[in-house]
Parts: C-alpha cells; sequence; structure tokens
C-alpha cells in the first residue's frame, strides 16, 4: 500500500490549500481558508494536508477536541477533499495514511459529516466506501429537502394561493446587502422566541463573509409599505442555492411574504441552478423533524435526500490494508 505524507495544515499553506479548493472535485467556496478562518478563535484548527512527494492531493478541513477530531464542527458538511483524478484504489490509501498519523498524534475517534453528493462537481463516494470497511458508527442522520430544477417539480395548490397572496398584497423583494435590518428586527427576534438561540453568525461576520465571497453569499428582503417583513440570506456554489438563513415577521402567512419570496428565488433568481437545497427540518441530532416546515419545504416540490454522519475508530485504520487484493 502507498504511503502519503500528511502534516497539519499552518497559515503558510494559505495560498497552496486554496488553489487545491478550487480545482477539487468534491469542494466548495465552504472550504476556502477565508471562509473557515472567519470563527478560527471558537476551534482548534486541526486540518490536514495530504501529499504525494511534493504534490498536494488531499485534504481534510477538521478541528480537534482533546482525543476526538471533527470534519470541521464550523462547516455545514465536509470530509475528504479530493482532486478531480481521485481513483478508489488511491483514496483508501491516503485515507490509511491520514488515519495512521492521526493514531500517531493519540487521536481516537474522527467524525465526519459526508458532503451531500448534489454539491459535488463529479461522483464522489470514496471516502463513504472507506468509511464502511471500517466499520465507521453510523451517529447521526439528517433530512434535506432539495428541489431538482432540472426536472419538472410540483408547487401545490395552496402554497400558490400564498403566492398570489403575496402578490395582491403588493410585496416588493430586494437583492440588497443590509443584513442589519434583517438580522436586528427579523431573524435574531425570531430565533430567541421560538428557540432561545442566536444565529451561527453575528451580522458582522455575515457581512465580513459576504465581502469575502461576493458572487456565493447573497441577501434578498421582503418589505410591506416600506416596512421588512421578511428576508433570506443564501449560500450559492457552482450546482446549488441554499438559503442559510430565512425568517418573517407575524404577518408572513398573512402576507405571504416567505412564499412570494421563496417562489421569485426558485422560479427566477436560481432557475439556472441544478439545485435548491433548503436544508435540514432536523432537531435532536436527526431523531426528529419539525413536520410543519418539512410540509412547507415539501409544498414548493422539495424531495428528500439524507446526509449520513459517520463515527470512526482511528485505530482500525488497518482494516484498509487488505482491500486491495
Amino acid at each position: 500500500m502507498k504511503k502519503y505524507q500528511v502534516r497539519l495544515y499552518q497559515a503558510s499553506d494559505f495560498d497552496v490549500w486554496n488553489a487545491f479548493i478550487s480545482v477539487a472535485k468534491n469542494a466548495t467556496f465552504l472550504f476556502h481558508r477565508n471562509f473557515m478562518d472567519y470563527h478560527s478563535d471558537r476551534f482548534q484548527d486541526y486540518s490536514l494536508m495530504v501529499f504525494d512527494e511534493e504534490k498536494l492531493v488531499s485534504v481534510l478541513p477538521a478541528n480537534r477536541v482533546g482525543d476526538a477530531l471533527f470534519s470541521h464542527q464550523g462547516l455545514t458538511y465536509g470530509g475528504l477533499i479530493l482532486g478531480q483524478k481521485a481513483k478508489l484504489s488511491t483514496t483508501i490509501s491516503l485515507f490509511h495514511s491520514v488515519l495512521e498519523f492521526l493514531n500517531e498524534k493519540d487521536l481516537k475517534t474522527l467524525t465526519i459529516k459526508e458532503i451531500p453528493g448534489f454539491y459535488c462537481d463529479n461522483f464522489s463516494d470514496e471516502l463513504d466506501y472507506c468509511l464502511f470497511i471500517l466499520n465507521s458508527k453510523l451517529v447521526r442522520k439528517d433530512s434535506l429537502s432539495v428541489i431538482d430544477l432540472s426536472k419538472p417539480y410540483f408547487i401545490t395548490k395552496t402554497r400558490k394561493e400564498s403566492i398570489r397572496r403575496g402578490k395582491k398584497n403588493g410585496l416588493v423583494i430586494k437583492e440588497e446587502l443590509n443584513f442589519e435590518l434583517f438580522w436586528n428586527e427579523i431573524l435574531i427576534p425570531n430565533l430567541d422566541k421560538k428557540h432561545q438561540v442566536k444565529p451561527v453568525h453575528t451580522v458582522e461576520e455575515i457581512k465580513l463573509l459576504q465581502t469575502r465571497f461576493p458572487e456565493n453569499i447573497r441577501h434578498f428582503n421582503v418589505y410591506h409599505d416600506g416596512k421588512i417583513v421578511a428576508g433570506t440570506t443564501v449560500f450559492i456554489t457552482d450546482k446549488v442555492a441554499h438559503p442559510q438563513y430565512i425568517s418573517g415577521n407575524l404577518q408572513k402567512n398573512e402576507l405571504g411574504s416567505l412564499d412570494y419570496l421563496y417562489h421569485h428565488l426558485i422560479t427566477e433568481v436560481f432557475k439556472d441552478k441544478n439545485v435548491f437545497d433548503f436544508g435540514i427540518s432536523n432537531e435532536q441530532q436527526g431523531t426528529k423533524i419539525n413536520e410543519g416546515l418539512l410540509f412547507w419545504k415539501e409544498s414548493f416540490g422539495a424531495k428528500t435526500v439524507t446526509q449520513s454522519f459517520y463515527e470512526v475508530e482511528i485505530k482500525n485504520y488497518k482494516l484498509l490494508e487488505s482491500v486491495l487484493i
């Protein structure tokens, strides 16, 4: 089995890391260091770089907590990031090298938050197969609601009525960078009232990220009689549009604000994308589903795709040695 050189990412690798991310077959802008590093104060970065002699062939965005490693907890998805030409046989060998390196560093477990396949440029289930060989434990499974925009999808009668209501009420949708208004007037009060939590990103952080990734982060506010009533922040990759934040005021059903906004996004703004990813409706580590939220997403024609979380016993890395015969 071929052995690869593995080492920790360091600040001087910034350009090399990002250059690899730009051509990897299963990477998005979330793995760019300008995105990952915005919350470096919250996590102990323990990202890995894998080399074949002098050539970088893979990276693992990750953070460490004690003797446990996570494919980064600050990201929506992650795992082993591979080059366009990566093959299963080479991936088995390089992941063996990664786990062997972690074992030498006295780490015990690695938790992988898989990237949904529709985000990838090409088929990329090499890591999934490795996790099977390693007897990895499935510790969580989320259900994502997604619309395949390349195929016909069905919007329910009830949803269409609400969309018409939004038009009748004279709602105005504006794409603008007024994050403060949405955060302070809509998002923060709603999250505090419903879940007693704050947004993952502060308004200062989302503004910083948008300046770093202006083509990947777009924001839309909805107004009624000049007053903000709803809004959404959308993360955009080459193939996917994903609302990261969405919220409306108490009149959202009466006005039809969210339905009107999302119909506009799906049928106009992002109609040329492959997928519109509403994200999860799960709670309690994937074991419960917010039925009302799921119903709303499915009424736009969304279907279910799952995202798996696996825990690997790092000491099992030797199981990869007998796969290739």
